[in-house]
């Protein structure tokens, strides 16, 4: 099963990627782990994406999908895999649905988590991950980049007919059992 878990940064991707995986036993694909780990190794790609995120920008695409693809084309992700923050943009969810093609393969399904602006400030302000852009400021910055660039491909994938919102608000569990209704 191939999975996207879509939604604004502080709507709960990650948390509920890691419970879905283990409910499935599927590998969890995160942009930002891999992002994180090459700036915590100083990587040359974590130099670069350091000083893109502390701007408040989003990584380019070319730089997203080629590392996306790189890591999909390991063995591990033969069964299947749970996507959480990407694609982030249109030029993304393209190249990836050419890749998927190219391999053979497709997307079975696109969660959208729907979570209030406020409760999403709240959450980041609250989850303490340290990072040098989770002043309100900044979140409020990259929420708008997320209406602008990153929204649009809920519109691409509902072209598809793929897309599955789901309410972010309640209790984790809440979350994950409307998220397993929705994908049996």
């Amino acid at each position: 099963m191939n999975i996207i878990l879509f939604g604004p940064p502080g709507a709960g991707k990650g948390t509920q990627a890691k419970l879905l995986q283990n409910e499935y036993n599927i590998p969890h694909l995160s942009t930002g782990d891999i992002f994180r780990s090459a700036i915590k190794n100083k990587t040359p790609l974590g130099v670069k994406v350091k000083s893109i995120l502390d701007a408040g920008e989003l990584v380019p695409d070319e730089t997203v999908v080629d590392l996306v693809a790189a890591e999909l084309s390991r063995e591990k992700y033969q069964d299947g895999y749970i996507l959480d923050g990407f694609p982030r943009t249109v030029a993304q969810a393209e190249a990836f649905d050419k890749f998927l093609d190219e391999n053979d393969d497709s997307l079975d399904a696109f969660i959208s988590l729907s979570v209030p602006e406020e409760e999403l400030i709240k959450r980041i302000l609250s989850r303490g991950e340290g990072r040098s852009d989770d002043t309100e400021e900044k979140i409020k910055t990259r929420l708008e980049v997320y209406r602008k660039e990153t929204k649009p491909v809920m519109d691409y994938y509902k072209k598809q007919d793929k897309v599955q919102e789901i309410d972010g608000l309640g209790s984790i569990d809440e979350i994950l059992e409307r998220i397993k209704s929705a994908l049996n």
